[in-house]
């Protein structure tokens, strides 16, 4: 723990003794968690920041596939309110930056967002009454939900045993609540992982979960209008508005010269100005062979912006999804196992 971790270890305190009575109005019943007929499936994580929730929802819907679904998430960072099902009019600003990237991609399954998932879940299964999954995108903390199976994910290099509540740390509440999760999921893993250590200090907190490693698989760069064209550049401009972007900036640097970079913070609205630093930044770049990567969540807000302004720059994103290192094949059986047919 930092000085600075230290200084701020009374307001943890606090925090945590909030949180800590917040879980035993649930956990003894004084508040209430809603269970529903559905297979409700939570995906979250004990810390702020990005420990991968999207692309293991991503895998989920393609682990699930044929299956009636619907991702509910809250949808951060909108400018609307309340329960909405994503359509062809919407945009990152009306659902959020997340759901809007699974609205894209995947067409074979409704996207909705709501504040309150527990008044959300009716209103889903009244609209689609077929529905077999619901998804919930970040929920580990969203209480009011009993969810049919909870998955916890923490960060490799971020474990939640090492971490501290905010704001000390980064977790949203103590390390025990770690024991509520049904799989707990390693992210972000490196290929030489050793897994003894985080197992064994995974089970002093959650000795009956089912612990797996994942990994970041990253695809080839595709042109943000969705041309076929090939990205052969080798000096790049990387720009990033994640909460961390250390993985995607180490597998670049496999293949490319990340000669500049252009760093938003996570959730960054994108306009007209910081369209205009991207194309002066790429400018600025002394090459003959350049061009600019950022990721999937990003593009899904450059792109309307792009096509807006008639500008076409050798703008390419990296495609991700989840791998896993260990434990793979016992993760799909659980997930698969533990769906129940409903008929709604």
């Amino acid at each position: 723990m930092n000085f600075l971790a230290i200084i701020l270890y009374p307001f943890s305190l606090l925090y945590d003794m909030i949180t800590r009575f917040r879980n035993y109005m649930y956990n003894s019943g004084r508040k209430t968690s809603f269970s529903f007929e559905a297979n409700v499936i939570s995906v979250g994580n004990l810390s702020v920041g990005g420990t991968g929730k999207t692309p293991m929802i991503e895998y989920l819907i393609r682990l699930l596939d044929k299956r009636q679904m619907v991702t509910l998430s809250r949808g951060y960072g909108r400018k609307t309110k309340g329960f909405r099902i994503a359509n062809d009019a919407d945009s990152p600003a009306t659902v959020g930056d997340e759901p809007f990237q699974i609205f894209s991609k995947f067409k074979d399954i409704h996207v909705a967002v709501g504040e309150e998932r527990a008044i959300a879940i009716p209103f889903i299964l009244a609209e689609f009454p077929d529905t077999e999954v619901i998804l919930l995108d970040d929920a580990f903390q969203h209480r009011p939900v009993k969810p049919s199976l909870s998955v916890m994910l923490t960060e490799y290099n971020k474990p939640f045993f090492k971490d501290y509540v905010l704001p000390s740390g980064r977790l949203r509440e103590n390390r025990h609540g770690a024991s509520r999760a049904d799989i707990i999921v390693v992210t972000k893993c490196p290929e030489d992982i050793n897994i003894d250590g985080y197992e064994r200090e995974i089970k002093k907190y959650n000795d009956q979960a089912l612990i797996a490693f994942s990994c970041i698989g990253y695809g080839k760069p595709m042109k943000w209008n969705g041309s076929d064209e090939a990205f052969e550049k080798k000096d790049i401009l990387l720009v990033t508005g994640i909460a961390n972007k250390a993985p995607l900036k180490e597998f670049l640097q496999q293949n490319y010269n990340i000669q500049a970079e252009l760093e938003y913070t996570d959730h960054h609205k994108y306009g007209q100005r910081s369209l205009n630093e991207i194309i002066n930044k790429f400018d600025e770049m002394q090459s003959d062979n350049k061009g600019i990567i950022t990721t999937e969540k990003d593009i899904v807000k450059l792109k309307p912006l792009m096509q807006e302004k008639g500008i076409d720059i050798p703008l390419f994103y990296l495609p991700i999804e989840t791998t896993f290192a260990k434990g793979g094949k016992a993760f799909d059986e659980t997930i698969l196992n533990s769906i129940i047919p409903y008929s709604n």
